[in-house]
């Protein structure tokens, strides 16, 4: 049995834990490429208060650039899952095709974009006079690699799609052990400062690039990179466009969101108000991202079995992956209400920065438990195709609650209002999506069924 085909009748539970544990372990070393880098800048002697709250200000930027790789690698390789699902291989590399020529030509746009306006980016996005320096030393170095970030986050997705999840681990474990070694080198043994951090994750996403391309050209993957599939298709291209476009916004209204954070924090608390922010994004990434593993693991085998019209293993897969993303939030939640200083202390030893992240971490925090539901339900939309659901959820959490919250709180709650939006945006965005996924799931499978078999043998020898 091949790997695509364990998706579709392997056992389930041994297939869940080989799928899920590389895809967690994967998304836990690569939240390391910037959290590594803001432990180390955040300890450099005497300016590392400053220097922490310049790089936080550029984390809009980079979430920018990694969601463009989400909307194409998110957006394709659920389709070319699907379409393995349904025995169409060819179709499959054609999606893998012109992912790579949607992912190139976004390297060169936003490379070349960021560039010229980087400065009054950043100034627009809460930095100050005192952290501006910072913000364009990091930035000026890691946007030479774009291109890397690009390919390695885009196309490491069609390896996992494919049921590759080991390989698919290894190529994030390269990148982001190299990170981790060369930081330090480039931070202070060189004397680099936040210029060596940027440097040291441009090299780390170089070497996760060239061994993902090289694992997709080569024949032991299941669908390849071919010099023939390199022609743009309209109709491709718009498949991709029409499911990438909910990741996409996932991932840049993260942007947005940071954008509204953090100017509102410097004009109604100041730089060290921002400082706490980067701190407290950094510590929901640790716990979010490994989580967001849990979805790229079992998301494969949901759009595989979509694809083949295995409702009931659809289910069943759903149940392990709430299981343990549930468990994790839940105990994320309790660990950094009680302990905030303890995170804080990873990434500064300014003692006024740790006793303020101490009192408000909890607060921001306090919603986390209830995002369980909102990773899986919106993870299974994703997996089936459902474009148009997928979106909407998207915008849900971050646009239509915690961006107006974080705008309209402080204003009768001051500096402490922005960070009351994010539990209460955190607790009502998961109880919507799962009202819809209740209402939605059957229907769904049922219109994939009638348009696989036809409806006119769907009614006749399957519904009744």
């Amino acid at each position: 049995m091949t790997k695509e085909e364990r998706l579709g009748s392997g056992p389930l539970g041994p297939l869940i834990f080989e799928m899920v544990i590389p895809a967690v372990i994967a998304q836990l070393v690569n939240v390391l490429y910037s959290i590594v880098d803001r432990i180390y800048i955040g300890h450099m002697e005497g300016v590392g208060r400053e220097a922490l709250t310049g790089v936080g200000v550029c984390f809009p930027i980079l979430m920018l650039i990694s969601a463009f790789s989400a909307f194409a690698g998110m957006g394709g390789a659920p389709r070319a899952a699907i379409s393995l699902g349904r025995g169409e291989h060819k179709m499959a590399e054609r999606i893998l095709g012109n992912a790579v020529l949607m992912l190139f030509g976004f390297s060169l746009i936003l490379t070349v974009f960021f560039s010229v306006y980087k400065k009054p980016l950043l100034m627009a996005f809460g930095a100050s006079s005192n952290t501006i320096g910072y913000s364009l030393d990091y930035l000026d170095i890691y946007l030479l690699g774009t291109i890397f970030v690009q390919f390695s986050l885009g196309l490491n997705m069609f390896i996992t799609c494919q049921g590759q999840a080991k390989i698919s681990m290894i190529s994030v474990m390269l990148g982001a052990g190299s990170n981790i070694i060369l930081d330090p080198f480039f931070i202070f043994g060189l004397g680099m400062g936040v210029r060596g951090a940027a440097l040291a994750t441009i090299i780390s996403q170089a070497l996760s690039c060239i061994w993902i391309l090289s694992f997709l050209c080569s024949s032991r993957s299941s669908i390849r990179i071919r010099m023939e599939n390199l022609v743009p298709d309209r109709k491709i291209l718009g498949s991709i466009a029409a499911l990438g476009i909910a990741p996409f916004v996932m991932q840049s209204t993260e942007s947005l969101v940071t954008i509204v954070l953090n100017s509102g924090l410097q004009r109604y608390g100041g730089d060290l108000y921002v400082g706490t922010i980067t701190i407290m994004q950094s510590v929901m990434q640790l716990i979010i991202v490994p989580l967001q593993g849990v979805q790229q693991g079992t998301q494969p085998v949901i759009s595989y079995n979509f694809g083949a019209g295995n409702k009931e293993r659809i289910k069943k897969t759903m149940y392990y992956s709430f299981s343990m993303i549930f468990s994790g939030t839940l105990l994320s939640c309790l660990a950094t209400c009680i302990f905030p200083e303890f995170f804080a202390s990873f990434f500064t030893t300014d003692q006024e920065l740790i006793a303020l992240v101490g009192k408000v971490m909890p607060v921001f925090m306090g919603g986390i438990w209830m995002f369980g539901i909102q990773l899986v339900c919106q993870s299974a939309f994703m997996g089936m195709g459902q474009a148009g659901i997928s979106l909407f959820l998207a915008l849900l959490r971050k646009i239509f609650l915690l961006i107006p919250l974080a705008l309209v709180l402080p204003k009768y709650f001051g500096v402490y209002g922005i960070y009351y939006a994010e539990p209460i945006a955190d607790i009502l965005a998961p109880a919507i999506t799962g009202i819809l996924f209740l209402s939605l799931f059957s229907k769904i499978i049922e219109k994939e069924a009638k348009s696989r078999m036809g409806e006119k043998y769907y009614k006749k020898n399957i519904k009744s």
